[in-house]
C-alpha cells in the first residue's frame, strides 16, 4: 500500500512492517500506540523504524493513518478528566480539614 509520510511516498505492507519491527525493542508508551504483534510501539518508533527519518520529520498522525489502513491496532491518549476548580473559600476548608466530632 502506497502511503505518504512526511512529504515521502512509501510502498508499506503489512508482513513488511512486521518483519521492520522484530527484533525491536518498545520504548515506554506516553501517547499514542500501535500494537504490532504482541508489543505496544509508540507511533514515533514505529514511524522512525519504517521510513529510517528523524521524528522530527514527520506527525504522529501521518503514522497512525498509514498503520490503521495497513490493519494494525492504534491505541489514542486517553483524555484527562478536567481538574476541579475550587473556590478560594473551598481551598482553605480542604487545607484545614474537615472538623472531628467530639
Amino acid at each position: 500500500m502506497r502511503c505518504v509520510i512526511a512529504r515521502f511516498p512509501f510502498e508499506l505492507t503489512r508482513g513488511g512492517v512486521l518483519e521492520s519491527m522484530k527484533g525491536i525493542k518498545p520504548e515506554p508508551v506516553a501517547g499514542e500506540s500501535v500494537l504490532i504483534g504482541r508489543r505496544h510501539y509508540p507511533v514515533k518508533q514505529v514511524g522512525q523504524v519504517i521510513t529510517r527519518q528523524d521524528r522530527r520529520d514527520f506527525s504522529a498522525g501521518e503514522v497512525l493513518r498509514a498503520m490503521t489502513a495497513l490493519g494494525f491496532t492504534c491505541r489514542a491518549v486517553p483524555k484527562a478528566e478536567p481538574l476541579q476548580v475550587l473556590s478560594p473559600l473551598q481551598h482553605a476548608s480542604a487545607m484545614l480539614g474537615t472538623p472531628v466530632a467530639v
